[in-house]
């Protein structure tokens, strides 16, 4: 999503400064990012980054005090491993993990970050369905994504109207975390979750970097969580052939 969000912003003539844990990552991104725009590489650059780390993230906002690049935009994507199974046997430390990776990267860049912005710039948070319409033994997920969404609103509020802070919240999307699994388990997977949402068919990193630059870069919005999901938060999950409530098909 993140690599999505980059490719829309040099396609509008921006730049982008991609962080990452994984210096061998941040390298392909680039030459996809660059690929995919047809831009001149010199308009992405890399930073490796554990942004979990508030000091390493204090000192690289300190960094960029000395840049010769203005930054209009942060932009927080930062998935994790999303731990499952039911509360009461879930280790403890799986739930930590979970915010380490995806709540406190994205507190500690707003915290030391948003002074470097330009006025009229944006902050850009990303959650997930799962934080309003939670599944069955997605715990650490689903709160997580709602500490996200809480300081989305929150820092609307406290850095308004400086900079304006939004969220994006994707539903199922198709993208390289799911490269683990076997080829016919995870085209399963993506079917069924498919054939489950009213637009058929799962979310691709090109529709969530499509939001993500809009939240990014409009001008009238603040403190909005925006739902990319297909159609998920409306659903059905009954069964059409068992739900007395539905009219048969003979």
């Amino acid at each position: 999503m993140g690599k999505a969000a980059a490719v829309q912003t040099v396609k509008n003539g921006g730049k982008a400064l991609l962080v990452s844990r994984s210096a061998d990552k941040l390298q392909q991104a680039k030459e996809q990012i660059q690929a995919a725009s047809g831009c001149n590489i010199e308009r992405i650059r890399t930073k490796v980054l554990d942004a979990s780390d508030e000091a390493a993230v204090q000192a690289f906002a300190n960094e960029l005090s000395n840049d010769d690049w203005e930054f209009h935009y942060l932009i927080i994507s930062a998935a994790g491993k999303a731990p499952h199974g039911p509360m009461t046997e879930l280790p403890t430390s799986d739930a930590r993990s979970m915010m380490e990776s995806k709540f406190w990267t994205a507190y500690n860049a707003a915290k030391y970050i948003n002074p470097k912005l330009k006025e009229g710039g944006s902050i850009t948070f990303v959650s997930g369905v799962l934080g309003r319409r939670p599944g069955v033994n997605c715990c650490p997920l689903a709160v997580t994504n709602g500490a996200l969404e809480g300081l989305t609103r929150s820092l609307a509020l406290e850095l308004g109207p400086r900079l304006r802070v939004n969220c994006l919240s994707p539903g199922f999307c198709d993208t390289e975390r799911f490269n683990h699994m076997p080829k016919e388990r995870k085209a399963a997977m993506l079917l069924n979750t498919a054939d489950s949402l009213p637009l058929r068919r799962v979310g691709q990193p090109s529709d969530m970097g499509e939001a993500i630059h809009y939240l990014a870069s409009a001008k009238f919005i603040t403190g909005v969580v925006l739902d990319v999901d297909g159609g998920h938060s409306i659903r059905q999950y009954a069964n059409a052939n068992t739900d007395p409530m539905r009219k048969q098909s003979d």
